[in-house]
């Protein structure tokens, strides 16, 4: 399985950007589809957006659609979420996850098998 990093959390204020990275190593990075999920406390890790294999293809959670951009760089192995707008409600531990299988995440976290170690996001009032 391909290994994850992630990278780029912080604490920012409501409305400041942030970008988030996830660099993977351990296989082909460009046969994966990528993707984030993020997990507030207390709560159930849900699906933030993900990226087909060659970048063509991107799909986002209706809660963050049109704030967030995914990119990948398959160069660089390392795939990317660019938040801008940030709400407080986006607090959360972000983490990036992979498939080969699919051309695109499924949305389910219970059926992704790669995780990364998270990377804490803070958003204050």
């Amino acid at each position: 399985q391909v290994q994850m990093v992630e990278s780029g959390g912080g604490l920012v204020q409501a409305g400041d950007s942030l970008r988030l990275s996830c660099a993977a190593s351990g296989r082909t990075f460009s046969n994966y589809a990528m993707g984030w999920f993020r997990q507030a406390p207390g709560k159930e890790r849900e699906f933030v957006a993900t990226i087909s294999q060659g970048g063509e293809m991107t799909y986002y959670a209706d809660s963050v659609k049109g704030r967030f951009t995914i990119s990948r760089d398959n160069a660089k192995d390392t795939v990317y979420l660019q938040m801008n707008s940030l709400k407080p409600e986006d607090t959360a531990v972000y983490y990036c996850a992979a498939d080969p299988s699919r051309v695109l995440l499924t949305t389910d976290p219970k059926q992704i098998g790669s995780w990364g170690q998270g990377t804490q996001v803070t958003v204050s009032s």
